[in-house]
Order: C-alpha cells, then structure tokens, then sequence
C-alpha cells in the first residue's frame, strides 16, 4: 500500500508542476479528484487481495477477478457521476480518466507479479 501512495505523490507532483508552469490543454482541473479516486480504489484493491491471500492462497484467482471487476464498475460509476454532473471538458476528462486507468492497472500488475515471484 505504501508503493501506491507514493506512486500516487508522484503523479501528484508531476500533474501539480505541469498545472503551475506549462500551459497544459490535456489536463483537465479534475485532475486532484481522479488521483483521489484512484487512490482510494488502490487501497479497496489492496484490501481484497490481503483478504484473498490470507484465508486462502487458492481463492487467489477468484479474488483477484472479483477486485478486476468491482475496479471497473467502481470506475464506470464514477465517470458516470461526473458526466451526468455535467463536468467540463468531458472529452478531456475520460481521457485523462482512462489514461490514469492504465497506468493505475499496469502499476498493480507490476506490483502483483512482483509480489507472486518473491512467493514462489
């Protein structure tokens, strides 16, 4: 968990140093709630995969499918959320949504498989 808020200062910081110094078009204002999000859905993650490694090393799968499918309908209702709240630049903002989705999924498969060569 310690890795994800710290991968998650980093983008802050470097999503607060191109807010301050560069004229950004790409980066939508909502940038700090989406990490907040993403965040937030990291620390879910992490609590269903100690859960699932805990009881049962061979519940694994099952519980890592599970934590797949509550990231993406979590992640669904919340894009919804803010497009039915009309948020500006929405193009801007599922992109930059998306964009953060897959850093945030390549980081915890990077993270897992890690952790699942040290334990085998």
């Amino acid at each position: 968990m310690v890795r994800s808020i710290l991968f998650t200062i980093g983008l802050a910081i470097v999503f607060f140093i191109v807010e301050q110094y560069t004229d950004a078009g790409w980066l939508h204002s909502s940038w700090k709630i989406i990490l907040l999000f993403f965040l937030t859905l990291s620390y879910l993650i992490h609590r269903l995969m100690e859960l699932g490694f805990e009881n049962d090393r061979e519940n694994f799968v099952p519980f890592y499918m599970g934590t797949i499918i509550v990231k993406l309908v979590l992640s669904l209702v919340f894009v919804g959320v803010f497009l039915y709240r009309r948020v500006p630049d929405k193009k801007i903002f599922i992109v930059d949504f998306l964009a953060l989705y897959m850093i945030y999924t390549g980081f915890e498969i990077y993270g897992l498989s890690r952790n699942l060569r040290r334990n085998l």
